[in-house]
């Protein structure tokens, strides 16, 4: 069976419609921080699918579910500029705790949107990987179904279920363990959610992982096939 179509509608800020048929406004948040040693360094973020960038593949996915979205991301924010997300939608830089360092990982920027959500008295925040252009349609109304943090999973090729913590709902009332949790030395966003008491939601994988990520040259390669073939 051929994979659904990619969306080809611009970011908005469409609030999603959860399975209640009520309308709920949940803030999503772009993890877009790493480092990408394993592409030389490049800001991964930017490298090209298709002719645009990998972050407004994802923030075309994510626009359609959350409202407002912001992009968790260090250095100059100017770089975004016409890279998929809405005119003002804030660049977050991590602001890890005092004694933590730089690029403490998906901790600090999912710190960063929690504090943000928080400002704005908003009760949580759903974050996505900015290199995971495939990403589920239904994401943010699957994870708000339930109580609490949840973070998504998927069937591997062996038939295994397998977590993707970076695509998970977070309560802001987390983020004082979170700040306390990175100041302890954590940096493994799977092990703070295992002990948050994060739900597993299994997102079905038929046609492919939805939640495919371009880490090499290779994977944006297969990437720009798996594109190809959903035209």
């Amino acid at each position: 069976m051929m994979p659904p179509a990619l969306p080809t509608d611009r970011p908005t800020d469409r609030p999603t419609v959860l399975p209640t048929g009520l309308p709920k406004v949940v803030p999503g948040l772009i993890l877009a921080g790493g480092r990408a040693r394993r592409m030389g360094g490049i800001d991964k973020a930017l490298v090209l699918l298709g002719g645009r960038p990998l972050m407004a593949h994802v923030a075309a996915r994510l626009a359609p579910q959350c409202a407002p979205l912001a992009l968790s991301a260090n250095g100059d924010p100017r770089r975004f500029d016409g890279a998929g997300l809405a005119a003002g939608a804030p660049v977050l830089p991590d602001a890890p705790p005092d004694g933590v360092e730089p690029f403490a990982g998906p901790l600090a920027g999912l710190l960063a949107g929690l504090d943000w959500a928080a400002a704005a008295g908003l009760p949580c925040v759903v974050t996505a990987a900015a290199d995971t252009p495939f990403l589920p349609a239904d994401l943010v109304a699957r994870l708000s179904d339930g109580d609490g943090p949840a973070v998504a999973a998927s069937s591997g090729p062996d038939g295994r279920l397998r977590r993707h913590p970076t695509f998970g709902l977070w309560p802001v009332a987390l983020r004082d363990d979170l700040r306390a949790a990175l100041t302890a030395g954590e940096r493994k966003l799977g092990l703070w959610a295992e002990r948050q008491g994060a739900r597993i939601v299994p997102f079905p994988a038929e046609d492919g992982d939805p939640f495919f990520n371009v880490n090499t040259p290779e994977d944006l390669a297969q990437a720009e096939a798996m594109l190809a073939a959903r035209r």
